[in-house]
């Protein structure tokens, strides 16, 4: 597929929590990874409200393991500790697939669709571990990416068979990725096959609840946005330098 980039991204531990009931306290992990999880990585690797990010497939690397964890966070009502367990998921892996498009709802950043400079610097910025930190799912979770070859090595779960993980979150629709006027949930059925999940793209889900009524971010070119055009410029003289 064009405009595709391919990466590996692990770490010690992994937190995949849905968003719609962790305000509890408690928190406890996902089996896999969600959608929104991944498109939050892919979008900390390289991103421009320009583009639009989509995740095709994750392929599970390592076995799925889960770790408890004693941890004192601070009360919601004051600034006395308080006892929760949180569960992580241990020595996650995951090979990704991902792509992007131009965002049709911004047409007032028409003038920045390159498609052949945006995905060469999302390249880029693969092969150098992404443009910003990389978590996996929660903030103390660090991960780390590296360019790979989806499907290459071995997978614990090549010959596996299918999982079903029943009704589970698939990610939020902001308003400049819809209809421009409501922020919304998404939920899905993912059926994992030797290992491997494909995503249905956001507008493909079933089952989508709207949170609030909300507008998209407008922006102006040299008062907040820089054109891909000027950023590359810039890169390419500190380069020189």
């Amino acid at each position: 597929m064009r405009n595709q980039i391919e990466f590996i991204v692990y770490g010690k531990y992994a937190l995949f929590t849905d968003p719609t009931t962790k305000i509890g306290g408690e928190k406890f992990t996902y089996q896999v990874p969600t959608y929104q999880a991944l498109k939050g990585i892919v979008e900390s690797i390289y991103w421009k409200p320009t583009i639009t990010w989509y995740v095709d497939e994750v392929r599970v690397m390592n076995a799925i393991q889960t770790e408890v964890k004693g941890i004192r966070p601070i009360k919601y009502q004051n600034s006395d500790n308080d006892l929760m367990y949180y569960t992580y998921l241990r020595n996650p892996a995951y090979q990704v697939r991902a792509h992007f498009e131009f965002n049709e709802n911004r047409p007032d950043l028409a003038y920045d669709r390159n498609e052949h400079k945006h995905h060469n610097i999302a390249i880029r910025a693969t092969k150098r571990g992404g443009r910003r930190d990389i978590f996996l799912g929660t903030r103390e979770c660090q991960g780390y990416i590296e360019a790979c070859s989806f499907g290459e090595g071995e997978s614990f779960y090549d010959h596996y068979g299918d999982i079903s993980f029943g009704p589970m979150f698939h990610g939020f629709t902001y308003p400049d990725e819809g209809d421009q006027k409501l922020f919304q949930a998404r939920l899905w059925m993912p059926t994992m096959k030797n290992g491997i999940i494909s995503f249905k793209r956001p507008e493909n889900c079933e089952i989508v609840r709207t949170i609030h009524k909300d507008s998209m971010k407008h922006f102006k070119k040299g008062t907040n946005f820089t054109p891909v055009d000027e950023e590359y410029e810039t890169m390419f003289k500190e380069v020189k330098r």
